[in-house]
């Protein structure tokens, strides 16, 4: 069993009751729907001949408990209708809502090559769009019961004129089941297609949007939209290609349905008008009533698709395993290691791999043997998680949530109290701008904090990396898009922070001016 089969089998185990409902209901509202119509078409066709056979058979013939029984089967169905889709979709989404952070916390932790490897529209269209495929398998597992139902009810209505008309729909039924297997195995591979060509969608769009003023300086609009047209093209491609499939299989199912009727009618003709009326109708509504799993089977090979994408998102992180830091010095393959508490600059021409040293020192890249070693251990062969816990990284190009100042900050300390967020913000240098904001801490920064400028944005990060609890600090350009004089003060700030705690200092800038806080250096020359 994968792990993400195992995950939604365990969700779908806590929501039991709810799928065991569903399939009652379900089951109830496949047999009542066969009843239904058999039951009215054996009474309208009896009341048609009692009435033509003269006053006084219409008189005799029992009116009522016939409509009676057909409005007591019409309310029971509706009812159950109504409570099987609550049931099933309670089910589904209760199911989903325990997947869905699995997913995500599958894709903040996939293996680095992985990562690497998955787009951000890739990565949404498979949290959103696939996870809906299996929600809506999940809402349709009730099917197979109902489908079972709906042939006992209906071979036993089409037996009273005769065996052979209820063996015939039970084959009729299997046949069908059968062919729409084979039909929709192309499925797989337009599916798979469809997913690509969203994911790539999405990743364009996003990209095209980011650039949109630079494309209408340079009057490249019609040019984005042709790339734009070309991706779209090829989705609608795909999907045209599934919705062909889909619908030889919806054509499959309506022959299926009338070709039973009439077989039956004329299986049963000779037990008499109402009885053939009762089985060609039971016969239609049992073949019917098999929709929701031929659906299911039509959607089978998307969500396996679905499933495998995601399973891939499940993958575990690579590394040794976590374990506790005793001492979290650092050295390096050339030069003097650095004690805790040291501090480094790594320098080398831009291009050259400094923040590729980084990323690679907080897991994010693979690290190859002989890198780096920290508490005596060579990188490469420590968890990511262990590495991440031993630095406080603010990153080159440092990302801020759409939300508040202060959602920003807990990122690196949900615990963190008031008080400390202050205090970073104030070793940032922009505790007084946050102030001024006119909901201070809980003031909304916008996507990627664009209500901000480039050096508050960058101020913020900073304060995020400081709240981090962590015995290293790990900084990439951290007076990027600051002028002379606050590059100073946040300079002169850092370097009172670092006496007071005692944290240690790797740092990667083009500027001179932070270089004066690091009493070692470390080149790193392009590979």
């Amino acid at each position: 069993m994968t792990e993400l089969a195992a995950l939604i089998a365990g969700e779908s185990a806590r929501e039991r009751r709810s799928l065991v409902r569903a399939a009652i209901l379900a089951s109830l509202v496949a047999a009542a729907s066969v009843a239904l119509l058999g039951l009215s078409g054996w009474f309208i066709t009896a009341a048609a001949l009692a009435g033509a056979a003269g006053t006084a058979a219409a008189m005799a013939f029992n009116y009522m408990l016939p409509s009676a029984t057909i409005r007591l089967l019409a309310i029971m169905r509706t009812g159950a209708r109504y409570g099987e889709a609550l049931a099933s979709h309670a089910a589904a989404l209760g199911a989903v809502a325990g997947v869905r952070p699995a997913i995500y916390r599958g894709i903040a932790a996939l293996p680095i090559r992985q990562a690497l490897a998955v787009t951000g529209g890739e990565a949404t269209a498979r949290a959103v769009n696939d996870l809906t495929a299996i929600e809506h398998d999940l809402v349709r597992r009730s099917a197979g019961p109902a489908a079972v139902s709906a042939l006992l009810s209906g071979a036993a209505l089409a037996a009273i004129g005769g065996i052979m008309p209820g063996v015939l729909i039970v084959a009729i039924a299997a046949g069908v089941l059968l062919i729409v297997r084979r039909l929709v195995r192309p499925l797989v591979k337009h599916a798979a297609a469809a997913q690509a060509h969203n994911g790539d969608l999405k990743d364009r769009m996003g990209h095209l949007l980011e650039s949109a003023p630079e494309l209408r300086c340079f009057g490249l609009e019609q040019q984005a939209g042709e790339e734009m047209r070309r991706v779209a093209d090829a989705l609608s491609e795909a999907q045209l290609a599934c919705a062909d499939v889909h619908a030889r299989v919806s054509l499959l199912h309506v022959l299926a349905i009338g070709s039973s009727a009439a077989v039956v009618f004329v299986l049963t003709a000779g037990a008499g008008a109402p009885i053939a009326a009762m089985a060609a109708l039971a016969a239609a509504m049992t073949i019917d009533g098999l929709a929701p799993l031929i659906r299911r089977i039509a959607a089978r090979p998307e969500v396996r698709s679905a499933e495998t994408r995601l399973n891939d998102l499940l993958g575990k992180e690579e590394g040794a395993g976590s374990m506790r830091l005793a001492s979290p010095a650092l050295a390096f393959e050339t030069g003097v290691p650095l004690s805790s508490g040291g501090r480094m600059a790594i320098t080398g021409a831009s291009g050259s791999g400094k923040t590729t040293l980084i990323e690679t020192l907080v897991g994010l890249r693979p690290a190859k043997a002989g890198t780096a070693w920290i508490d005596g251990v060579d990188i490469a062969y420590v968890a990511p998680e262990t590495l991440r816990s031993a630095f406080a990284w603010l990153p080159q190009d440092a990302a801020l949530i759409s939300g508040t100042v202060r959602d920003n900050l807990l990122i690196a300390d949900s615990r963190a109290s008031e008080d400390a967020l202050w205090a970073v913000l104030a070793d940032a240098a922009i505790e007084a701008r946050v102030r001024a904001l006119p909901h201070g801490l809980d003031t909304w920064v916008g996507e990627n904090g664009e209500r901000l400028s480039g050096g508050e944005r960058r101020r913020i990060a900073l304060a995020r990396a400081y709240l981090r609890p962590a015995p290293w600090l790990l900084l990439d350009e951290p007076t990027e898009s600051l002028d002379a004089a606050t590059e100073a003060e946040v300079i002169d700030r850092l370097e009172r922070r670092l006496q007071r705690t005692g944290q240690g200092l790797l740092l990667a800038s083009h500027r001179p001016l932070p270089h004066r806080l690091c009493a070692q250096s470390r080149s790193v020359e392009p590979a």
